[in-house]
Order: structure tokens, then C-alpha cells, then sequence
């Protein structure tokens, strides 16, 4: 396969969700791409449409949505499948891991069970032999006490263990894409380190193209090769990860890394917070979604939405005054 190949490619992507007083849009022009054995991290507060892009590229919404753009996975136009062709791109193409593995699992079935019925579904093979590759995942992903794992109902797992057997589930047939949605938010740190660092030992043995959908920066730094910061349905800056911890030019990414412990001037002292709230999506502000939450913002940046402003090699940010942006970061971080 080649290594260079677009797995996803995303232009111009926007959803609408139907809302009270008209069309809600909640991703407005995203582009995006991905290649194989290459991690992107959606970065960004709830809210911001990181989910719902994520969504798009198995066309995972209500029927009452309205999608837009260029959705290609592993070449083939998501947005023009029917029912049939989206049912066998879901498992053996792109798969996903959600946030919450016990919803993910109906209760009242064996876990084994469902995932032996998965592999069933897009491949001809036996109950036997769908067992024996589950019982392979059940290893690869370090679940202990295997065979007997695959017999328990998902409240007889704990929260690490069932979020393992989500991670097998997504895996069983073989995808070629992974979407990640949150998947370590609801464990505690332990747990959350060792699901990391398992996702990162399975992309490289198995070659994948993930989509790590987080808010949180220190997971996106762990995980991705390049960063995507969403605010209000749009990606504010993305560049490699790198690039945009270190010289972050919209002052959205720079308040989520300023908030974080690591930036605190003293030990104990109160962290820095991005003021405000993320905007109503039905009721946005006038040009840059951000200015009213900026501390750079002039009258110029109400005029309109600002394009995105290179920045750095495969780096860029949604903001007219990057330079002052930029100058103010060292000026805070020195």
C-alpha cells in the first residue's frame, strides 16, 4: 500500500443541524487529510465541532442533518453511498472507538458475542473462527484471562477493561481508518496512559490512519503527529504537533496551553483561563468567532471570518494579527 496515499481527504466539509429558529451549522469549511500511519488531533473546548466532523467521515448523523463538501475515505466519496455501501465501508474500512464504552456495548448480550457477530457481518467465517480472532484482539489489547473475559457481560468490566474490548471491537475487522472520540476521557490517569500508549503501539504495528478527537492538549501531544484546533465548527490553526506547542499563533491554542498546570508562573498559583464562553453556533459574532474571548483582538477583526495565514512549513492559523500573537506567547512563556 502506498504510504503517501490520502486515507481521508476532507474539503470544504460543513454540517447543519436543524435548530429553532433555523439551520444550525456546527463545522463550517473544514479541510482536512490524512495518510496512513498518521494521527491528527482534533483539538478543542466542547462545543466546538470536533465530534461532529469526526462523524462525518462514517456518516454517523441523524438523516435530518445536511452534509456538505468532499468527504473521501481511502478513496471513495462517503457522501454518495447509499445505505449498503456505508454498512461495508463501517468496520472493514473506518472504525471508530467512542467515548463511552458503556454505551458502546448493549448490556444484555456477552461482549464476545457482539464482537464475534461484527466480524460475522463483513466476513464469511464461522462462530469459531470470528471467536478465535476476537481472542487474538483480547491478547494484543492486554485484556487478561482472555477467554473468560469474552464471556462477560460489559458490566462485569471495569471501565479500563471494557474500554480495551471497545478498542478490539474497533479493530476486529481490519480497518485501514480509526476514529478516536475521546476515548480516555472517562478513565483515570493510570488507565488513560496505558489506553495511550497501547493506541500508539497498535497504530504502528497495524499501519493505521487515526482521527484523536480530545480536548485535552497533553493528550494531543502524546498522540498526534499534527495538530487541528476547532473553534466554533472551523480549524483556527494546524500544523505539525511540534510546531504548534511550541509556537502557537492563534490566541485560542495559546489559552488551552497557558490553562494547562505546566504553564502556572509558581507552583500552586491560580492558572490562566480563556475568558468567556464558547459562542452560541446559531447566534455567532460578527467576523472572527474568537474576538470576543481575545485579549488581541482590534476593530478590523469584526470585519470578517479571517483566512488562514501561513505560518511555518505545513503550518497555519485563522488570525490577522499572528505576529502580535505570537510576540505576546514569548512574552508570557518567557
Amino acid at each position: 500500500m502506498n504510504a503517501t496515499a490520502k486515507m481521508v481527504d476532507v474539503q470544504g466539509l460543513t454540517v447543519d443541524f436543524k435548530g429553532p429558529k433555523g439551520p444550525i451549522r456546527a463545522v463550517d469549511g473544514v479541510d482536512l487529510d490524512l495518510r496512513r500511519g498518521e494521527t491528527v488531533a482534533l483539538l478543542g473546548e466542547s462545543g466546538s465541532g470536533k465530534s461532529v466532523t469526526l462523524r462525518s467521515l462514517m456518516r454517523l448523523h441523524p438523516s435530518s442533518a445536511k452534509i456538505g463538501g468532499k468527504v473521501e475515505v481511502d478513496g471513495r466519496d462517503v457522501l454518495k453511498m447509499g445505505s449498503r455501501e456505508l454498512a461495508g465501508l463501517r468496520g472493514p474500512v473506518v472504525s471508530m472507538i467512542f467515548q463511552d464504552p458503556g454505551l458502546a456495548f448493549d448490556p444484555v448480550y456477552r461482549i464476545g458475542d457482539q464482537i464475534v457477530e461484527a466480524v460475522r457481518r463483513h466476513e464469511k467465517l464461522s462462530k469459531a473462527e470470528a471467536r478465535k480472532r476476537a481472542l487474538e484482539l483480547f491478547e494484543r489489547v492486554r485484556i487478561p484471562s482472555p477467554d473468560k473475559r469474552l464471556d462477560n457481560y460489559p458490566h462485569e468490566m471495569s471501565g479500563g477493561m471494557r474500554q480495551r474490548a471497545m478498542i478490539a471491537l474497533a479493530l476486529v475487522c481490519r480497518p485501514k481508518v480509526l476514529l478516536a472520540d475521546e476515548p480516555t476521557t472517562a478513565l483515570d490517569a493510570t488507565v488513560q496512559i496505558q489506553v495511550l500508549l497501547l493506541l500508539r503501539e497498535l497504530q504502528r504495528e497495524l499501519g493505521l490512519a487515526v482521527v484523536f478527537v480530545t480536548h485535552d492538549i497533553g493528550v494531543a501531544v502524546e498522540v498526534a503527529d499534527r495538530i487541528a484546533v476547532m473553534y466554533a465548527g472551523r480549524i483556527v490553526e494546524m500544523g505539525p504537533c511540534r510546531d504548534v506547542i511550541r509556537d502557537p499563533r492563534h490566541p485560542y491554542t495559546q489559552g488551552l496551553l497557558l490553562s494547562r498546570a505546566s504553564h502556572a508562573p509558581t507552583p500552586g498559583a491560580r492558572l490562566a483561563a480563556i475568558p468567556g464562553a464558547p459562542p452560541d453556533l446559531s447566534d455567532l459574532p460578527p467576523g472572527c468567532a474568537f474576538r470576543p474571548r481575545c485579549g488581541h483582538a482590534i476593530d478590523d477583526c469584526a470585519e470578517a471570518a479571517p483566512p488562514a495565514a501561513d505560518v511555518g512549513p505545513a503550518h497555519f492559523a485563522r488570525c490577522i494579527r499572528t505576529r502580535r500573537a505570537a510576540e505576546a506567547f514569548e512574552s508570557v512563556t518567557a
